[in-house]
């Protein structure tokens, strides 16, 4: 019976100390979490304000799991403000210190969620993006007798061949001299001088030549004025492939005016901060991408609009000291044409890529359409006219598609080609 005994506590004190250890073991992993997954979660829910090396709304959070408890973390990212209202004296610092903005609460954020971000603010910073070196092309490997030694073969036959048609002449002339056969030379007249005896030639020659003549000088005259494909550049760089292509940001968030005004407008860089005020720096995919293919270090020009606006990224605040930016216009139509941007923005719907080209792929935007007067007569030709909720249009369309026999009524013929539709 003792020995029984004795075994059944061994086996009691084996499980407690086994069931210590998972549980053990589990903690440790419950604290040490997974970087990858806390990436993702920060980037979702901490991105907006706070960055791992360097001030934003909030405090720089590399390395933030040594300098506090974890307990306190996870009370402070799950309801701050409750800490602040408590008087808990380093929430009251920190609330202080960031001009007492209110951080977000994220009840929903499990413990094992901030573990995780924690995770990632205690990894060691990736490395530094080594910038390419320009593209080595690989050379293509030749095959066969290359091209030069066969060019210079045929060019050696040429030349035996000439040789030998001087040298049959010469020996020709040497025959007939030797039996006395004479060559007449037959006396030709210069054929400048038979062109210039034969009128009807002289004649076409000079019609040929004046009409060719006023064919360059009208397209040349018709240049005058036009810059399509003209791409300036800007004193601040700024890439709408990533903004309006791979950010997908939509043209009138930054062109607002569109909607409303006959001009586009530029925007102010109160709108660009919008954003950079907490993007202070791109992705180091993204900066290598801009140095290696177009030599633009996309962080220096975000220091640039922080110049510009005075923005202090130390301190997250405006000095009040800004800089004037002298942006180059692209797109400038004469003063003599009317345009409204709201009337084919917002009455018309017309795309800004109907006039503007693939702006999302631009890295440098440039003038896409000509902007001249055919180019816009022949899109009012060729545009019908979109009534659907347009109680302005109903009747107009109703009448003048019976006038017509259409069903669809286009820009021109609802009065897109008077002239005082665009001309003053």
């Amino acid at each position: 019976m003792k020995k029984v005994s004795y075994q059944n506590a061994s086996m009691r004190f084996l499980g407690f100390a086994f069931s210590l250890l998972v549980t053990f073991s589990f903690s440790l992993n419950a604290q040490d979490g997974d970087p990858a997954v806390g990436e993702k979660l920060f980037k979702a829910n901490c991105a907006a304000c706070h960055a791992l090396n360097r001030k934003m709304t909030g405090p720089a959070l590399a390395g933030v799991g040594d300098k506090y408890e974890r307990e306190w973390l996870y009370s402070w990212i799950k309801n701050s403000s409750a800490m602040v209202k408590s008087g808990d004296e380093r929430a009251v610092a920190i609330y202080n210190e960031y001009n007492q903005s209110v951080m977000t609460s994220f009840p929903l954020l499990t413990n094992e969620d901030i573990d995780n971000i924690i995770a990632y603010t205690m990894a060691p910073p990736p490395a530094p993006v080594v910038e390419a070196g320009p593209a080595v092309v690989a050379q293509p490997v030749e095959s066969g007798v290359p091209n030069n030694i066969i060019l210079a073969v045929l060019g050696l036959v040429l030349a035996v061949l000439v040789i030998m048609l001087v040298l049959v002449n010469k020996t020709l002339r040497k025959i007939a001299a030797a039996n006395g056969v004479v060559v007449e030379k037959e006396e030709r007249t210069p054929i400048w001088k038979a062109f210039a005896q034969n009128q009807f030639l002289v004649l076409v020659t000079a019609i040929f030549l004046l009409l060719g003549s006023a064919y360059f000088a009208y397209g040349w005259m018709m240049q005058v004025g036009v810059d399509q494909g003209y791409a300036p550049k800007q004193p601040i760089h700024y890439s709408h492939r990533i903004h309006a292509g791979d950010n997908q940001i939509e043209c009138k968030y930054c062109h607002s005016s569109a909607r409303v005004s006959k001009h586009s407008g530029i925007p102010s860089l109160n709108v660009c901060m919008n954003c950079h005020k907490n993007i202070a720096e791109v992705a180091p995919e993204t900066l290598a991408e801009g140095k290696n293919e177009y030599g633009i270090d996309y962080n220096k020009e975000i220091e640039k609009l922080y110049a510009a606006v005075g923005w202090d990224v130390e301190n997250q605040r405006y000095t009040g000291e800004t800089k004037p930016v002298d942006w180059v216009r692209i797109h400038n139509l004469p003063d003599f044409v009317y345009f409204n941007h709201s009337q084919h923005v917002e009455v018309a719907g017309v795309e800004c890529q109907t006039c503007h080209g693939p702006v999302e792929e631009m890295e440098i935007l440039a003038q896409h359409s000509s902007l001249t007067m055919g180019w816009c007569i022949n899109c009012h030709r060729e545009t019908n006219v979109k009534t659907e909720g347009n109680e302005y249009y109903a009747k107009i369309h109703e009448e003048l598609s019976k006038k017509y026999g259409v069903e669809k009524l286009t820009a021109a013929q609802m009065g897109g080609l008077e002239c005082g539709k665009c001309h003053y």
